[in-house]
């Protein structure tokens, strides 16, 4: 495992070597990991939401902005991760290799803020010992205002649990690191007892509508590189009853015709979208589109496929040797 731990901020790491957080608090016994690349915009809002936890880690993908810099302001260890294309992804890397210093670990991405009343849910809902794990609901942020329709104004994620009894769904990825190096769309597997905490995340995603574009288009990839995936393997038992029957769904959807226009009025008129204004109307067309560009690229895979076997046949060598002949 390759490490690197940052300089530490001298009063964030005095405190971090006393066991307290600012202001004389006992820390609580939770690791935090924060998958990240080239998050210097997001970073200082998410890690200055986490001093109440025992130790932070940034795994980082090389970032080449002021992340590292970031990071040592807050007291946290920044640990480089190198992606081999396949597997592991960062986050079940991250699961494998950390050296936690406790049982309970959270996983917050950079554009993302524990708020306060959530911070102390975590610490006493641990206390208690009443489940092994818990997922987490977010209030989702687009274009400088909360989504509150859209279908996303529930979005659970199974996010605060005993590191060693869960990992991410294994899910083949064939697009050769296309799809990028972190777990975006697969579920957490627990073996053990599931929770709901109260409290939620604040998500500050995507400040641009082109950092969506372009986050987007590497899901869509993933997405097209799962489709077989999605469609003929079983529903994994351990990701939660939710999950699974949106699974469930999802394989039904994946059959419908015109998809991305399906996705629109789902998101725009039965969800409600039209009720947040025109940043919903974006952010339903950019659904849409999402869904157009993950079936686009299913249908490029399956033309390459199709001419790789139409290339590799006798019958068409002989015809393009005769081409190339006259």
């Amino acid at each position: 495992m390759s490490t690197t731990t940052v300089i530490r901020d001298r009063g964030l790491a005095d405190s971090a070597s006393t066991g307290q957080a600012p202001g004389g608090r006992a820390k609580a016994p939770v690791s935090v990991i924060v998958p990240v690349k080239n998050e210097a915009a997001n970073l200082e809002r998410c890690l200055s939401a986490l001093d109440w936890a025992d130790e932070v880690f940034l795994v980082d993908s090389q970032s080449t902005d002021h992340t590292a810099e970031i990071a040592a302001r807050f007291g946290a260890s920044v640990v480089q991760f190198h992606f081999n294309g396949t597997y592991p992804k960062k986050k079940n890397w991250a699961l494998d290799n950390l050296p936690f210093r406790n049982e309970w670990v959270l996983i917050v991405d950079a554009d993302e803020v524990v708020v306060p009343e959530l911070a102390r849910e975590i610490v006493d809902r641990i206390a208690a010992d009443e489940a092994d794990g818990f997922y987490l609901n977010s209030n989702y942020y687009f274009l400088g205002r909360r989504i509150r329709h859209c279908g996303y104004s529930e979005c659970w994620n199974l996010r605060l649990f005993k590191h060693r009894l869960g990992r991410y769904e294994r899910m083949p990825d064939a697009s050769g690191g296309r799809a990028g190096d972190n777990e975006a769309h697969e579920h957490v597997e627990l073996d053990g007892r599931l929770k709901r905490l109260t409290n939620v995340l604040d998500h500050h995603a995507y400040p641009t509508v082109a950092c969506w574009v372009e986050k987007h288009n590497r899901y869509a990839i993933w997405e097209a590189a799962q489709y077989e995936h999605y469609l003929k393997q079983p529903i994994p038992s351990t990701i939660g009853k939710g999950k699974r029957a949106k699974r469930l769904l999802k394989k039904i959807y994946l059959r419908l015709p015109m998809r991305s226009f399906v996705r629109f009025l789902y998101s725009y008129v039965v969800r409600l979208g039209f009720l947040d204004g025109k940043p919903g109307f974006v952010f339903c067309v950019l659904l849409s589109f999402y869904d157009f560009l993950a079936w686009a690229n299913v249908y490029e895979a399956r033309v390459k496929q199709a001419e790789n076997l139409q290339g590799s046949s006798p019958a068409f060598e002989m015809q393009s040797r005769v081409a190339r002949a006259t």
